[in-house]
């Protein structure tokens, strides 16, 4: 009995360091955030301790509600995109030969190494109308007549792809290179093509891949601010501009703390939903 509660004992001592960081540095700030949530805000800014659900309320405008639209679709849009693009070129990845391997991984994570804002104000200088994209254009097609890809909601799209698709590739390269290709050349002796065995073998097999990028992908762009605010220009609203602007323009403190739960809440489903594919997905592969 002694040697269990001295067991206890010290694993209450390793675990009180990160148990007291993420009370006082996350739950502390959550559970304020969500206070005021259920608080009126002041005339000129600041928040009056008087409880109201109005916040909640205007939460179910049709404004807000078509800016959430916008933010999830665009979200998806950018997760589909990432996927597209990313699953090829983790396949070829995990299948290249190890001794020059390393340095494409290097070449998937030197943007890393540049500070993000300084990256999303280079696709400015690229997209504008007198960028370098219109230039190269204007420079093969003598006739070719600029066009206004800054500020438009294709450039936020584009901004975001960039900006998200090495934390796509990563996980499909680490569940592609485990991959046993054993199974694909079982599968090809038991007479399924090469397309085939790529859709019932490796695509089932890579699968928690496939999530991890995906919500690695989906959970960023859905809130992101910074590059819709600098691609867009401020002419498409998306949810995580909404909130800035609560808390730093309008003062409305307690109406952005409920947009931020909303937008949590969205994120949260999503984990839920991951967790229970993932689930499927083990259960399918031990059956």
């Amino acid at each position: 009995m002694k040697d269990v509660m001295r067991r206890n004992y010290h694993l209450l001592i390793l675990l009180f360091p990160v148990v007291f960081w993420l009370f006082c540095f996350f739950f502390l700030p959550l559970a304020s955030v969500f206070i005021y949530t259920f608080l009126k805000s002041g005339l000129y800014g600041g928040v009056e301790w008087i409880p109201t659900l109005e916040n909640y309320q205007r939460l179910f405008d049709g404004l807000y509600l078509g800016i959430l639209w916008r933010s999830v679709s665009t979200a998806l849009i950018c997760t589909a995109v990432c996927l597209l693009l990313g699953y090829p070129f983790a396949y070829y990845l995990a299948r290249y030969r190890p001794k020059h391997r390393n340095i494409l991984l290097l070449l998937v994570v030197v943007p890393f190494w540049t500070n993000f804002l300084i990256r999303t104000y280079a696709w400015i200088l690229i997209l504008r109308t007198e960028g370098l994209l219109n230039s190269l254009f204007g420079a093969v097609f003598p006739n070719w007549s600029p066009v206004e890809l800054l500020n438009t909601p294709l450039a936020v799209q584009i901004g975001l792809v960039y900006g998200y698709l090495p934390f796509m590739i990563l996980p499909l390269y680490a569940a592609l290179e485990q991959l046993d290709m054993s199974l694909l050349e079982a599968a090809q002796d038991l007479g399924a093509s090469p397309r085939r065995a790529f859709w019932h073998v490796t695509v089932p097999l890579s699968l928690p891949g496939i999530l991890a990028g995906s919500m690695l992908v989906f959970i960023p762009t859905v809130g992101a601010f910074l590059t819709p605010d600098l691609l867009g220009g401020g002419k498409v609203s998306y949810i995580g501009n909404v909130i800035e602007r609560q808390f730093k323009t309008a003062r409305d403190w307690p109406f952005g703390s409920a947009l931020s739960f909303m937008l949590m809440g969205i994120v949260l489903v999503g984990t839920v939903l991951y967790f229970r594919a993932l689930q499927g997905s083990e259960e399918s592969e031990a059956s």
